[in-house]
Protein backbone atom coordinates (compact mmCIF):
# COMPACT_ATOMS: atom_id res chain seq x y z
CA UNK A 1 0.00 0.00 0.00
CA UNK A 2 1.00 3.63 -0.54
CA UNK A 3 0.65 6.52 1.71
CA UNK A 4 -3.07 5.98 2.92
CA UNK A 5 -4.37 4.54 5.96
CA UNK A 6 -8.40 4.21 6.14
CA UNK A 7 -10.13 4.15 9.58
CA UNK A 8 -13.66 3.95 9.75
CA UNK A 9 -15.82 5.29 12.18
CA UNK A 10 -19.34 3.71 12.65
CA UNK A 11 -22.14 6.25 12.60
CA UNK A 12 -26.25 6.62 13.60
CA UNK A 13 -28.73 4.60 13.96
CA UNK A 14 -28.59 2.51 10.59
CA UNK A 15 -24.77 2.06 11.29
CA UNK A 16 -23.62 3.91 8.37
CA UNK A 17 -19.79 4.25 7.84
CA UNK A 18 -17.78 7.36 7.84
CA UNK A 19 -14.29 6.79 6.64
CA UNK A 20 -11.25 9.17 7.18
CA UNK A 21 -8.85 8.76 4.24
CA UNK A 22 -5.56 9.61 6.09
CA UNK A 23 -2.15 10.63 4.17
CA UNK A 24 0.58 9.23 6.68
CA UNK A 25 2.60 11.35 5.62
CA UNK A 26 1.12 14.52 6.06
CA UNK A 27 -1.58 13.64 8.24
CA UNK A 28 -3.98 15.64 5.86
CA UNK A 29 -7.59 13.59 6.01
CA UNK A 30 -10.08 13.15 3.73
CA UNK A 31 -13.45 12.90 5.20
CA UNK A 32 -16.24 10.48 3.41
CA UNK A 33 -19.52 10.56 4.22
CA UNK A 34 -19.79 11.99 7.66
CA UNK A 35 -23.09 10.26 8.58
CA UNK A 36 -23.67 11.92 12.00
CA UNK A 37 -22.78 12.59 15.21
CA UNK A 38 -20.26 15.83 14.26
CA UNK A 39 -18.75 16.15 18.02
CA UNK A 40 -17.59 12.52 17.83
CA UNK A 41 -16.14 13.08 14.15
CA UNK A 42 -14.26 16.21 15.61
CA UNK A 43 -12.47 14.42 18.66
CA UNK A 44 -11.61 11.61 16.43
CA UNK A 45 -9.92 13.81 14.21
CA UNK A 46 -8.04 15.87 17.00
CA UNK A 47 -7.64 12.78 19.36
CA UNK A 48 -5.20 11.90 16.39
CA UNK A 49 -3.78 15.28 14.95
CA UNK A 50 -5.42 14.80 11.65
CA UNK A 51 -5.79 17.69 9.44
CA UNK A 52 -8.92 17.83 7.21
CA UNK A 53 -8.45 18.57 4.21
CA UNK A 54 -12.13 17.83 2.20
CA UNK A 55 -15.79 16.52 2.64
CA UNK A 56 -16.22 14.12 0.11
CA UNK A 57 -20.02 12.10 -0.55
CA UNK A 58 -20.83 9.55 -2.36
CA UNK A 59 -24.69 10.72 -2.43
CA UNK A 60 -27.04 12.59 -0.23
CA UNK A 61 -29.26 10.06 1.80
CA UNK A 62 -29.66 11.89 5.51
CA UNK A 63 -27.79 8.74 7.09
CA UNK A 64 -24.82 10.04 5.23
CA UNK A 65 -24.83 13.83 5.20
CA UNK A 66 -25.82 14.80 8.91
CA UNK A 67 -22.68 16.12 10.44
CA UNK A 68 -21.92 17.51 6.83
CA UNK A 69 -22.58 21.65 7.71
CA UNK A 70 -20.74 21.52 11.25
CA UNK A 71 -18.04 19.99 10.28
CA UNK A 72 -17.41 22.29 7.09
CA UNK A 73 -18.03 25.19 9.28
CA UNK A 74 -15.20 23.95 11.82
CA UNK A 75 -12.77 22.97 9.75
CA UNK A 76 -13.27 25.69 6.38
CA UNK A 77 -13.03 22.57 4.37
CA UNK A 78 -15.41 22.04 1.02
CA UNK A 79 -17.85 19.40 0.62
CA UNK A 80 -18.09 17.90 -2.67
CA UNK A 81 -20.64 15.69 -4.47
CA UNK A 82 -20.97 14.69 -7.80
CA UNK A 83 -23.25 17.49 -10.21
CA UNK A 84 -26.53 15.01 -10.70
CA UNK A 85 -26.71 14.93 -6.90
CA UNK A 86 -27.66 18.36 -6.70
CA UNK A 87 -31.67 17.70 -6.79
CA UNK A 88 -31.42 15.07 -3.99
CA UNK A 89 -28.64 17.23 -1.53
CA UNK A 90 -31.05 20.37 -1.53
CA UNK A 91 -34.33 18.47 -1.08
CA UNK A 92 -35.81 16.75 2.31
CA UNK A 93 -37.83 14.50 0.32
CA UNK A 94 -34.91 13.58 -1.44
CA UNK A 95 -32.55 13.26 0.92
CA UNK A 96 -35.01 11.00 2.92
CA UNK A 97 -34.60 13.13 5.84
CA UNK A 98 -38.19 13.66 5.98
CA UNK A 99 -38.59 10.19 6.54
CA UNK A 100 -36.54 10.29 10.25
CA UNK A 101 -39.14 14.42 11.11
CA UNK A 102 -35.99 16.17 10.51
CA UNK A 103 -36.38 17.78 7.07
CA UNK A 104 -33.09 19.58 6.38
CA UNK A 105 -30.78 20.35 3.17
CA UNK A 106 -27.09 20.32 1.95
CA UNK A 107 -25.73 22.73 -0.47
CA UNK A 108 -21.99 21.01 -1.89
CA UNK A 109 -18.69 23.58 -2.63
CA UNK A 110 -18.09 21.62 -5.87
CA UNK A 111 -19.47 19.78 -7.85
CA UNK A 112 -17.74 16.94 -9.81
CA UNK A 113 -18.35 14.70 -13.44
CA UNK A 114 -17.53 11.52 -14.17
CA UNK A 115 -14.73 10.75 -14.32
CA UNK A 116 -12.60 13.96 -12.89
CA UNK A 117 -9.36 13.43 -11.39
CA UNK A 118 -9.59 15.19 -7.70
CA UNK A 119 -6.05 16.01 -6.27
CA UNK A 120 -6.94 16.96 -2.42
CA UNK A 121 -4.73 15.82 0.56
CA UNK A 122 -2.12 14.41 -1.69
CA UNK A 123 -4.23 12.00 -2.97
CA UNK A 124 -5.09 11.44 -6.91
CA UNK A 125 -8.84 10.13 -6.66
CA UNK A 126 -11.00 9.44 -9.77
CA UNK A 127 -14.78 10.26 -9.41
CA UNK A 128 -17.08 7.45 -10.88
CA UNK A 129 -20.63 7.99 -11.46
CA UNK A 130 -22.72 4.96 -10.20
CA UNK A 131 -26.10 6.30 -10.76
CA UNK A 132 -28.87 3.67 -9.20
CA UNK A 133 -29.17 3.68 -5.92
CA UNK A 134 -29.15 7.70 -6.29
CA UNK A 135 -29.42 9.28 -9.76
CA UNK A 136 -26.01 11.36 -8.40
CA UNK A 137 -24.30 8.21 -6.64
CA UNK A 138 -20.62 8.28 -7.44
CA UNK A 139 -17.95 6.11 -6.28
CA UNK A 140 -14.19 7.32 -5.62
CA UNK A 141 -11.28 5.37 -6.51
CA UNK A 142 -7.75 5.49 -5.68
CA UNK A 143 -6.24 4.14 -7.99
CA UNK A 144 -2.25 4.41 -6.42
CA UNK A 145 -3.48 3.40 -3.26
CA UNK A 146 -5.83 0.43 -4.54
CA UNK A 147 -8.67 1.91 -2.73
CA UNK A 148 -12.45 2.41 -3.48
CA UNK A 149 -14.97 3.93 -1.73
CA UNK A 150 -18.65 2.99 -3.06
CA UNK A 151 -21.00 4.05 -0.65
CA UNK A 152 -24.33 2.82 -1.16
CA UNK A 153 -23.62 1.26 -4.68
CA UNK A 154 -21.62 -1.94 -3.68
CA UNK A 155 -21.72 -3.52 -0.29
CA UNK A 156 -20.52 -7.24 1.10
CA UNK A 157 -22.05 -9.52 -1.44
CA UNK A 158 -24.75 -6.85 -1.90
CA UNK A 159 -26.23 -3.69 -3.58
CA UNK A 160 -27.89 -0.42 -2.49
CA UNK A 161 -31.41 -0.38 -2.04
CA UNK A 162 -33.28 1.10 -5.15
CA UNK A 163 -36.63 1.81 -4.07
CA UNK A 164 -36.36 5.55 -3.07
CA UNK A 165 -36.73 8.48 -5.16
CA UNK A 166 -34.52 8.14 -8.51
CA UNK A 167 -33.42 4.65 -7.87
CA UNK A 168 -33.31 2.17 -10.05
CA UNK A 169 -31.90 -1.33 -9.76
CA UNK A 170 -30.85 -1.88 -14.03
CA UNK A 171 -29.17 1.37 -13.44
CA UNK A 172 -27.29 -0.16 -10.54
CA UNK A 173 -26.17 -3.08 -12.06
CA UNK A 174 -24.76 -1.74 -15.05
CA UNK A 175 -22.89 0.79 -12.71
CA UNK A 176 -21.50 -1.80 -10.74
CA UNK A 177 -20.61 -4.02 -14.24
CA UNK A 178 -19.45 -1.03 -15.92
CA UNK A 179 -17.62 1.17 -13.92
CA UNK A 180 -16.52 -1.26 -10.79
CA UNK A 181 -16.09 -4.38 -11.55
CA UNK A 182 -13.35 -3.92 -14.80
CA UNK A 183 -11.01 -2.43 -11.66
CA UNK A 184 -8.48 -4.25 -10.40
CA UNK A 185 -9.65 -7.27 -8.33
CA UNK A 186 -7.37 -7.08 -6.00
CA UNK A 187 -9.16 -3.24 -5.23
CA UNK A 188 -10.09 -2.95 -1.34
CA UNK A 189 -13.41 -1.48 -1.49
CA UNK A 190 -15.11 0.11 1.88
CA UNK A 191 -18.83 0.75 1.52
CA UNK A 192 -21.67 3.08 3.28
CA UNK A 193 -22.55 0.17 5.13
CA UNK A 194 -21.49 -2.93 6.27
CA UNK A 195 -17.57 -4.56 6.14
CA UNK A 196 -15.09 -4.07 3.49
CA UNK A 197 -14.52 -6.42 0.47
CA UNK A 198 -13.12 -6.54 -2.47
CA UNK A 199 -13.40 -6.58 -6.23
CA UNK A 200 -12.06 -9.95 -6.78
CA UNK A 201 -14.43 -11.23 -3.65
CA UNK A 202 -17.63 -9.23 -5.15
CA UNK A 203 -17.14 -11.07 -8.77
CA UNK A 204 -17.13 -14.38 -7.32
CA UNK A 205 -19.91 -14.35 -4.84
CA UNK A 206 -22.29 -10.79 -5.17
CA UNK A 207 -25.49 -12.73 -6.43
CA UNK A 208 -26.96 -9.21 -7.37
CA UNK A 209 -24.33 -9.38 -10.21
Amino acid sequence: MGKSKVERVLCGSVGTNCYFLINTQTQETVIIDPADDAPMLSAKLKEKNLKPAAILLTHGHYDHIMAVEELRKEYGIPVIAHEEEKQILENPRGNLSTMIGMPFTVKADRFVKDEELLVTAGFSIRVLHTPGHTIGGCCYYLADENLLFSGDTLFWESVGRTDFPTGSMSALVRSIKEKLMVLPESTRVYPGHMGSTSIENEKQNNPFL
